[in-house]
């Protein structure tokens, strides 16, 4: 052989070893990235050709595929199906997925590698795939009393309802309102499926946002919780101790005076620390706040899961204490930020943490919506752990804060929450947001106290009627109804 047919077959040898290691690494390492692109049609028509996997809840189904007569062969149907809208989410061909419908694809679309027995058998058999199902935690009654809850207040409500198990993490309930229907953006008729996501997008009342986990708000007073577990941790108090009451709160060199909500004197000065929660006065807590200092309050929050994201199975955005860290809140601010003011915004699955871990011994659980994943033969793939995300307060300040909290239900501005027969713990809040808006209502609580099953977060940002917005008011019957639906 020559030397330049031995240089030829070199270089063919080189590019076919080219070609065959590209070959390998689109088919093995890229696969997944290009299988996820949104404008993979080839990977989006053979998934909308495939039973996908349901959505569980309580043995039944509340997302499934059902058999059609069109190129795709099957088509995704909800029901209940803006019950449950923040929680599934959507599986549409024009805008892929949300929700479960995201977070679990890979599973409902049988494409998981848990799965790979399974398609090795459809293949062999020449069977289409099939998708596994995914069953989560929720309380078919805690959601419907939750969403009714809302849809009472009236058309023009904003707001969302969070429920947990304080002892497992496990989600109850998760409403957010407005609501959409999955169903608009599931259909065959692309078309329609295009109008239906313009109208949704334009309105102004952002029915695709979960509210439960993507909108952070100053919680008001419901977090002075977290400030009174500081208090309890960093100052030794107990609820019987006598704090600052009165009517204000003055900062030495600053024109700028902190007062109670309708301007109350709160019953006096001093008043018990216990007293001081069940009326909600802000000058008691706006002096406690600097009693124990920015790091020490903002160390609670974080103990309670501030600045993190609180669930893995859906979009979510962490709350926060301050805006910026590093920056020294001054003293009208931090007592401010002591009554969930200023710069403080969390969301309600947050404050349902908070809610849950003071009944929970002060033992914070992470919350989670999945209870089993099974493949396609119902064989368990998956059956998540409660896992402990860590102990914001010691077992013993917790239960006394419990019991503060229950006072607030029995004697104070948590009334409204009252269950007959059962010890009920809670905490109101009217947080105060822009100048041209009303502000929003916040109720967070617990119960049974003393063996929690339900921790619950209740938020109104707006109503049919804004001009008499209150947290016991308004959050309070919510909570009630929700609590009572897990204890039945």
């Amino acid at each position: 052989m020559n030397k330049p047919v031995r240089a030829m077959a070199v270089v063919c040898l080189l590019m076919f070893v080219g070609l065959l290691l590209n070959a390998n690494y689109v088919q093995f390492v890229q696969a997944d990235d290009l299988n996820e692109k949104p404008g993979n049609r080839r990977v989006i028509d053979e998934e909308f050709s495939r039973e996908r996997g349901a959505i569980i809840v309580d043995g039944k189904p509340i997302a499934q595929s059902v058999p059609v007569k069109d190129k795709w062969q099957f088509q995704r149907r909800y029901t209940d199906a803006k019950l449950y809208a923040p929680v599934t989410g959507y599986f549409s061909y024009l805008y892929g997925r949300e929700g479960i419908e995201q977070t679990y694809n890979s599973i409902l679309s049988g494409s998981d590698d848990r799965l790979f027995v399974n398609r090795v058998i459809d293949v062999i058999s020449n069977d289409q795939p099939q998708g596994g199902s995914v069953e989560l935690t929720l309380d078919p009654a805690a959601q419907k009393a939750a969403f009714d809850g809302l849809a009472d207040l009236g058309e023009k409500t904003r707001g969302a309802v969070v429920a947990l198990d304080p002892q497992t993490g496990e989600v109850l309930a998760m409403v957010s309102q407005p609501t959409y229907n999955p169903n608009a953006l599931a259909s065959h008729r692309l078309e329609k499926v295009a109008q239906n996501w313009r109208r949704l997008n334009q309105d102004e009342t952002q029915p695709l946002i979960n509210r439960s986990t993507q909108t952070t708000l100053p919680p008001g007073s419901t977090f002075k919780a977290v400030t009174a577990a500081a208090a309890l941790e960093d100052l030794g108090l107990k609820a019987d101790d006598d704090v600052r009451g009165g009517a204000t709160l003055g900062f030495p060199g600053i024109d700028y005076k902190l007062t109670n909500q309708g301007g109350s004197t709160c019953g006096g000065n001093p008043i018990s620390f216990q007293r001081a929660l069940e009326v909600s006065c802000n000058v008691s807590f706006g002096w406690l706040a600097r009693k124990v200092g920015q790091d020490k309050l903002a160390e609670q929050a974080t103990k309670f899961g501030f600045g993190e994201r609180p669930i893995d199975d859906l979009v979510s955005y962490a709350s926060r204490f301050t805006a910026d860290p590093d920056t020294d809140l001054e003293a009208p601010q931090l007592a401010q930020s002591g009554i969930g003011q200023f710069e403080v915004a969390a969301t309600p699955i947050q404050m349902a943490m908070v809610a849950g871990a003071v009944a929970n011994d002060g033992v914070l659980m992470k919350p989670h919506l999945v209870r089993t994943v099974r493949a396609p033969n119902l064989s368990v793939l998956e059956q998540p752990e409660p896992q402990e995300l860590g102990r914001p307060m010691s077992a013993g300040d917790a239960r006394e804060l419990s019991d503060m909290m229950v006072s607030v239900v029995q004697d104070g501005t948590g009334s409204p929450a009252q269950i007959p027969g059962v010890d009920v713990g809670g905490k109101t809040g009217t947080a105060e947001s822009a100048p041209d808006r009303p502000p929003y209502a916040w109720f967070i609580g617990f119960a049974p106290a003393d063996d929690p099953k339900v921790a619950v977060a209740v938020l109104v940002e707006s109503t049919q009627n804004t001009s008499d917005i209150g947290g016991g008011r308004l959050g309070g019957p919510i909570a009630r109804s929700v609590m009572e639906a897990v204890l039945r």
